[in-house]
């Protein structure tokens, strides 16, 4: 049982002083609590918005393609706060960065909630992605230097039912909220969860004593600069490059350039500065260098096949937006009971088994999901997303845990930053190549299939011959054929990622094994 500090130790103290002499050894179980309130909030943020986009456009006299940018400028946000996550902590410390980053998520979502027009939520959205791009990296931080080296693989598990499932839950308690309610609330049911997290950051989370805290002076603004302009451009150009009609369109033209340029400069002065704002010299681990390939593969999985599955449920099968949310539920269900057995196993046998077995496992589903067509029901796509979020688990965990093994304690918040930010890259990129792949080849089995529509086809001419209506019948013919080919394109595109997984699983070879016993001891010791 603690025990609270005597009062004469804390005159002059400062307010974090007393609350860390009031809660000098926090149980574990608190700070995971603490964290992961803050993770499964961003998380599932990022994709419940999605399901309501259609609502909030008509109730904010917006167009669809107008309001995407609700779910674009969050987006946008992210990926801009999360390189910057080792800086930033060390220059406000942990305590202060992820409690300020928790307000800020909060007080957004406030004001979005409240939001009247599309400028309005737009900006809201914006400073709401400030907070939740650093909630994900820090927690994760935290969560991996709070347990001991032969518990972290089950403490990434933890972290990874929150990563992992938020994407699959979003869209379900998105729908439910939209169909019975209306769509602020899922921006108020943030608020409990942000008081209650932010209140538990100051009284339960610390600083440990191996950040360097730095001066707020010195920043390399250029560096700066060139990191927001490059990855930000790089992030439009995926977000909207579909809509714009890719290279056609003279600002994603300029906005590609603009993107190597910055991020070729970003990374030019970066590694020439002795105390850069992001260190890049982390990727010099192969561990954490061949990690971060397979996250930007397993982002391509996860984030891509999460916006073309409910597309797929939607355009081909006829379901609404709580329907499509259930049919997504059993591959989260999936994960979460992967995850702890993955956590487990993690730390008896080498990563690289798991790792490769659920490549496998989610190629050898994703492959399947090529045979579905627009009369598949529940069971034929229950089992195949089970798979899938099995899989899933024994991936993310043991690749969190080898990625991270190698460095330095001092160094995690800046590494957990990077690796977050190439798994939410690599699902941008993702769903940028299917939703290009699946239009680009409705177009071509479209064509296909109504070549094979004329009066020479028996089928065809039976069918015209016995409609009542002739000019009917040919609609409906025009109809499937549209079915047919978007179901087609779409078994095209799982397909193409289940090839993807396969081709990934060498880079499993490059990563080494955690430290254990004595070498973990060392190396947990170090700075």
């Amino acid at each position: 049982m603690q025990t609270l500090a005597p009062p004469q130790a804390l005159n002059g103290s400062s307010w974090q002083q007393r609350l860390r002499a009031n809660n000098p050894n926090p149980p574990r179980a608190l700070i995971t609590t603490t964290v992961m309130l803050g993770v499964i909030m961003a998380i599932i943020d990022a994709s419940i918005v999605n399901v309501a986009l259609s609502d909030m456009a008509g109730n904010l006299g917006a167009s669809i393609d107008e309001i995407a940018w609700v779910a674009t400028g969050y987006i946008l946000a992210n990926v801009i706060v999360m390189p910057l996550n080792g800086w930033l902590t060390a220059v406000l410390g942990r305590k202060v960065f992820y409690a300020s980053s928790l307000a800020v998520f909060t007080i957004a979502s406030v004001l979005c909630g409240l939001s009247h027009s599309l400028p309005e939520i737009v900006v809201w959205r914006l400073l709401q992605g400030v907070g939740g791009g650093a909630l994900q990296p820090t927690a994760q931080a935290i969560l991996f230097e709070s347990y001991p080296e032969n518990k972290r693989g089950q403490a990434m598990a933890i972290f990874g039912l929150g990563a992992m499932v938020g994407p699959a839950v979003g869209p379900t308690l998105g729908g439910y909220i939209v169909d019975n309610f209306s769509w602020p609330l899922i921006f108020f049911i943030n608020i409990p969860i942000g008081i209650l997290a932010f209140w538990m950051t100051l009284m339960f989370v610390h600083d440990p004593p191996y950040i360097k805290r730095v001066g707020r002076g010195g920043i390399d603004w250029i560096a700066l600069a060139l990191m927001a302009s490059g990855i930000g451009s790089l992030q439009y150009v995926l977000e909207r490059g579909q809509r714009e009609d890719w290279f056609t369109s003279p600002i994603i033209v300029v906005l590609t350039i603009v993107s190597v340029v910055g991020i070729g400069g970003f990374i030019y002065r970066e590694l020439r500065d002795k105390n850069p704002i992001v260190d890049l010299r982390v990727f010099k681990s192969w561990s954490f260098t061949a990690a971060n390939i397979i996250g930007v593969v397993t982002g391509f999985g996860l984030f891509g096949l999460n916006l073309v599955l409910p597309l797929f449920f939607q355009a081909v099968l006829g379901f609404g937006a709580w329907d499509t949310g259930l049919m997504l539920l059993p591959g989260a269900i999936a994960t979460a009971l992967s995850m702890p057995i993955a956590g487990r196993l993690t730390s008896l046998v080498s990563p690289r088994y798991p790792i490769a077995f659920g490549l496998a496992l989610f190629a050898i589903s994703t492959w399947f999901m090529g045979d579905l067509n627009q009369f598949a029901g529940y069971w034929n796509i229950f089992w195949l997303r089970a798979f899938q979020g099995f899989a899933l688990g024994f991936i993310f965990v043991p690749m969190t845990t080898a990625a991270l093994a190698g460095i330095p304690n001092s160094q995690m918040s800046n590494a957990t930053g990077l690796y977050t930010l190439l798994r939410q890259l690599g699902g941008s990129l993702g769903i940028a190549i299917l939703e290009l792949l699946i239009l680009r080849r409705q177009d071509y089995d479209q064509q296909l299939l109504a070549a094979n529509v004329t009066l020479a086809n028996p089928n065809v001419s039976q069918f015209l011959r016995g409609a009542h209506d002739r000019a009917a019948a040919i609609a409906q013919l025009a109809q499937q054929v549209d079915v047919n080919a978007l179901a087609l394109a779409y078994d095209y595109a799982f397909r193409v990622c289940a090839i993807l997984f396969v081709l990934s699983i060498p880079t499993v070879f490059l990563l080494k094994n955690p430290p254990r016993g004595k070498n973990a001891s060392a190396h947990i010791a170090v700075e």
